[in-house]
């Protein structure tokens, strides 16, 4: 089982809002619902293009605002943390069956170490995070990774995603895609199941999404 973080097992979208609105406030704008549309499952350097973009200030250094952001994010992330509905259950369901599970998230390392307070650092056998891969989503890098870390050939992995990039991602990869939008509507695609949230999948949902094997 391959999850995804943010808007996927937690409602970490929400954060984010706060953190981007705040430093486009600092920089004397608004950041458009477009704009904070397209930023979502994106990498922090193309997040800061986007909303430097939107602001009409390009000349703006991405890095300088990543930085900002990741300071602001990390005070939300420790005292707003919530689940995402369903998942909870499902995460434990999975480490119950004993089922080989990783993370594959674009927030980079000392966010996801925050979230692991929370998300719990014995649900996932491995974690990639966004800034320890060379291309982040919608690369297939990050899933082809986590898909490798556990010896578990790719075809045989379920992905779970809620964003247009996390989905394109895992799809590249070739694992089997569950996608549950959370702040951004998906645009049906062949060979990916969607459904409104976590609260009604199971075991067998997840297995009955596999190739089937030759008996």
């Amino acid at each position: 089982m391959l999850f995804d973080m943010d808007g996927t097992l937690v409602d970490s979208e929400r954060l984010w809002d706060v953190a981007l609105a705040e430093l486009a406030q600092t920089y004397g704008g608004t950041l458009s619902a477009a704009a904070r549309r397209a930023i979502v499952g994106t990498a922090m350097a193309d997040s800061m293009r986007i909303l430097h973009d939107d602001l009409g200030q390009p000349h703006r250094d991405p890095e300088a605002s990543a930085d900002w952001v990741n300071t602001r994010i990390l005070e939300l992330f420790r005292t707003g943390l919530q689940w995402r509905p369903g998942a909870l259950a499902l995460l434990g369901a999975v480490r119950q069956a004993r089922i080989p599970t990783a993370l594959v998230t674009s927030s980079g390392r000392a966010l996801v170490e925050i979230a692991l307070d929370t998300l719990g650092r014995d649900s996932f056998d491995v974690v990639v995070c966004g800034d320890e891969v060379d291309s982040t989503k919608p690369h297939p890098e990050p899933y082809l990774t986590a898909a490798r870390l556990l010896g578990v050939p790719i075809e045989r992995c379920v992905a779970i995603e809620d964003s247009p990039t996390g989905v394109a991602s895992a799809a590249a990869a070739g694992a089997a895609v569950l996608a549950v939008p959370a702040e951004v509507p998906l645009t049906p695609r062949a060979g990916v199941h969607q459904l409104e949230s976590l609260l009604a999948v199971d075991l067998e949902l997840l297995a009955g999404l596999l190739p089937r094997t030759p008996a």
